[in-house]
């Protein structure tokens, strides 16, 4: 569906995204995960053809993007990082007037606008203001105001971001039901319970550059399916194919240690060598 093709941007000298190649197929619900600036947003940012790459290209279905191409764009939808609807129109007229930017007939608005009430559960807020509503219904309008024009690709650029453990689990939901209709997303996301939880297959970015992709149990077997966790001058993890060898080495350790099956925090730590935030 979606494919990248050696693609960079540059930021004057200074490399944002670096010749990242990367094919996500319809239907899939991919993760890309990596540390502040490391090229995430850049990526979404030139996907949905807000800005241009420095170099490569990007296919949608075959079709170069283009930011003047309004077929191109009517294919994807984005939910972005920060909230950004009309503060002052209330859910409705948020979800309507998109409906008019990208051309729909009245009579296909009204009714995707029920559609997406009833889909969100924010049929009680239809004639609320968009700044009355809490963070967890902002992020639910912005998931139904991307899904109006009835895309094939959702973008989640952080759709979770500032929630609370209850509601971003409830939007975890909704992210989910979403995939179960086919729809194709690509996910950006600090949180990585939120890409293990959610995710088929994850990429993972450093300074620009993508240096691996798969499935959880991929990623898990590259570094090892067994971990060896201890406190040194700071967490030390140490990798293993099978439990017994975790087992020989943590024999000859004298600090307390745990063994356990290696976690996306755990491969994100050893392939970026970043602290992360796990809420």
């Amino acid at each position: 569906m979606i494919v990248l093709d050696r693609v960079s941007k540059l930021h004057g000298s200074k490399v944002a995204v670096d010749h990242v190649s990367l094919h996500i197929k319809p239907g899939e619900f991919f993760g890309l995960l990596g540390p502040n600036g490391a090229g995430k947003t850049t990526i979404i940012r030139m996907i949905t053809a807000l800005t241009a790459p420095s170099a490569g290209q990007i296919t949608l279905n075959g079709h170069p993007v283009s930011r003047n191409n309004t077929a191109y764009k009517a294919q994807m939808g984005l939910v972005p990082q920060h909230i950004n609807l009309e503060p002052e129109l209330t859910v409705e007229e948020n979800l309507r007037l998109h409906g008019m930017l990208y051309n729909m007939r009245r009579d296909e608005i009204n009714r995707r606008i029920d559609e997406l009430l009833e889909f969100t559960e924010l049929k009680e807020e239809k004639h609320a203001p968009a700044n009355t509503l809490s963070g967890g219904m902002k992020r639910k309008v912005l998931i139904a105001r991307a899904l109006m024009h009835n895309p094939r690709l959702l973008l989640l650029d952080e759709p979770t971001v500032g929630l609370d453990v209850f509601s971003r689990r409830r939007v975890w939901d909704l992210i989910k039901s979403l995939h179960a209709r086919g729809i194709t997303i690509l996910l950006t996301t600090h949180y990585l319970e939120e890409a293990e939880h959610l995710c088929s297959r994850i990429g993972l970015l450093k300074k620009g550059r993508l240096i691996m992709t798969g499935s959880m149990e991929q990623l898990r077997d590259r570094v090892g399916p067994v971990v060896v966790a201890f406190l040194e001058d700071r967490t030390r993890l140490y990798f293993f194919r099978e439990q017994a060898e975790a087992l020989v080495f943590a024999s000859g350790l004298t600090k307390e240690f745990t063994i356990r099956q290696t976690s996306l925090e755990d491969v994100f730590v050893k392939m970026t060598e970043e602290s992360v935030e796990l809420n």
